[in-house]
C-alpha cells in the first residue's frame, strides 16, 4: 500500500459486502476489520469507556464511541444506539449496544477511507415506509416521564399533557414518542437543576 493509505482504501468497492438489517444496509464489520488489518497489520481499535461502561447515557439517548488507529493516526467516531429503523432506543439491552459498537467501528474505519463514500449519500438507503406505531415500551416510558415531571414541578399530570398538546399517548407514532421523551428528559433535567439551585440557596 502506498504512503497515501486513505486514497488506497477509498478506492475499494464495498458494495458486495453490504448486509441488510431491517430496512437499512450496513457494511459488514468483520469484512471491514479484515480490510483494515490487511492494509495495516498493526492497526488497532478501542471501544471508549464512560465511567467504566462501553456506552454513554445522555438526556437525548445512548451513545458509543470507537477509536481506530491506523498508520499511527487515531480517528474516533461516535454513534447513537439505534434500532433497525434508525431510531434511538430509549432503554437498550446488551445486544443492541454491542450492535451499535460494531456499526461505530465500521464508521471509524471509514474515516480512514474504507467505504467512506457510502456515508456521503452516494449509496444510502431511502426509507419510504410509513412511520411505525408507538410501542408498549415507549408508552410506559412516556407516561413515567410525564409523571416524573408533574411531581418535580408540583403540578397535575393533566397540565403536562396540555403543555404537550397531548391527549392519548397510544395514538402517537414511534418517532413522535421519541421526540417527546427527549423533550421531557430535558425538562426533567432543568426542573431538577432548579430544585437543586433553590435548595443550595436556602442552605
Amino acid at each position: 500500500m502506498s504512503e497515501n493509505y486513505f486514497a488506497e482504501l477509498a478506492k475499494i468497492d464495498v458494495s458486495e459486502h453490504m448486509e441488510k438489517k431491517g430496512r437499512f444496509s450496513y457494511l459488514s464489520w468483520a469484512w471491514a476489520v479484515d480490510q483494515l488489518r490487511r492494509a495495516d497489520p498493526e492497526a488497532t481499535w478501542e471501544v471508549m469507556r464512560f465511567d467504566g461502561m462501553p456506552y454513554m447515557k445522555t438526556e437525548c439517548g445512548y451513545f458509543v464511541e470507537v477509536a481506530v488507529t491506523m498508520k499511527g493516526i487515531t480517528l474516533s467516531q461516535i454513534h447513537p444506539v439505534l434500532n433497525n429503523q434508525n431510531k434511538p432506543i430509549a432503554q437498550p439491552n446488551a445486544f443492541e449496544i454491542n450492535t451499535s459498537i460494531q456499526r461505530c467501528l465500521v464508521k471509524a474505519i471509514a474515516l480512514h477511507g474504507l467505504g467512506l463514500y457510502i456515508y456521503a449519500g452516494e449509496d444510502l438507503p431511502v426509507d419510504t415506509t410509513q412511520p411505525e406505531p408507538i410501542t408498549s415500551e415507549e408508552v410506559g416510558i412516556l407516561k413515567t416521564r410525564i409523571l416524573d415531571l408533574a411531581q418535580l414541578r408540583n403540578i397535575k399530570q393533566e397540565d403536562v399533557y396540555k403543555t404537550l398538546k397531548l391527549t392519548d399517548v397510544t395514538k402517537l407514532m414511534s418517532n413522535e414518542a421519541q421526540e417527546l421523551i427527549a423533550k421531557l428528559d430535558k425538562w426533567i433535567a432543568n426542573a431538577k437543576a432548579a430544585i437543586a439551585k433553590k435548595e443550595a440557596q436556602g442552605a
